[in-house]
């Protein structure tokens, strides 16, 4: 998909890049897959802030996404690719043949009028679900279960390539994109191809505007607060963090680790862990 460049009529616009849309071909959703999206504005059920730097923002209306491909057997075609303002993949729009519609995450190739299938019979083609097992080795996949039946939860952003490098015994060993190697359960579902919209990681946004649009408030850093605000802040003019990087809260930050390392239920399963940066 190209990405265009705007007329620079503004310092603001001089570097803004978006999306021509020309692989969109239906603007209106589906009303019966679409459900109300309410905004929390980054705090939890108690009402107090948990996330910072979240609000604002355009409406969406949430599309109920098929993640578990749990149709088996039964074909459906492609009825139309669509802009999805929750995530940055497209999704495709396909009907059964007994007449249900439904959400899908849609691959780079995918194309209105093409028939796809889902389970252990399907061919192994960009945009049907497999398990694992049936998958050939060396094939690019996305949309993954990590539980058995629970849908796919890893391999869902735009563009996003897993691989299967092995099979052994009850497991399978993919290739992730940030580059660590998990094994998951022959059983999972995985649907094959390389998802949509690939030039998504080099859209600039260009102006503060649209960051806003997206719901993202502006980030402070803590070294320009004062010193009742952030543990970092205070001091004449520029000056460093001085001791430990810290959050507004007093817990360590900036490359701090806090995965719980041996103690995590999936820990186990990685074979090699992502490069460090």
């Amino acid at each position: 998909m190209p990405i265009r460049k705007v007329n620079p009529t503004s310092p603001a616009r001089r570097q803004m890049t978006m999306a021509d849309f020309s692989d969109i071909t239906k603007t209106e959703p589906e009303k019966s897959l679409v459900i109300t999206l309410k905004r929390h504005g980054g705090r939890n059920n108690q009402g107090r802030l948990t996330v910072r730097h979240k609000g604002g923002g355009h409406k969406r209306q949430y599309r109920i996404i098929d993640f578990k491909r749990d149709k088996f057997g039964m074909p459906h075609v492609v009825k139309s690719i669509e802009y999805d303002p929750n995530r940055n993949a497209r999704i495709a729009l396909v009907q059964y043949t007994d007449g249900e519609k439904r959400y899908i995450l849609a691959p780079a190739t995918l194309k209105v009028g093409d028939k796809l299938m889902s389970g252990p019979q399907a061919e192994i083609r960009d945009g049907n679900a497999l398990p694992l097992r049936n998958i050939p080795l060396g094939t690019v996949l996305h949309n993954v279960e990590m539980t058995i039946g629970r849908g796919g939860q890893i391999g869902r952003a735009a563009g996003v390539q897993i691989q299967l490098l092995a099979k052994e015994g009850k497991y399978a060993t993919l290739r992730l994109p940030s580059g660590e190697m998990r094994m998951i359960h022959i059983e999972c579902m995985a649907s094959i191809g390389q998802l949509s919209n690939p030039d998504a990681k080099n859209i600039s946004l260009g102006k503060a505007g649209r960051s806003r649009w997206l719901g993202i408030k502006p980030t402070n850093r803590g070294v320009v607060m004062n010193a009742v605000d952030h543990p970092h802040g205070g001091g004449e003019g520029k000056s460093p963090i001085g001791g430990k990087p810290q959050t507004p809260w007093g817990k360590p930050a900036m490359g701090y680790k806090t995965r719980r390392g041996r103690h995590k239920i999936t820990t186990k399963f990685i074979v090699k862990r992502r490069p460090k940066k």
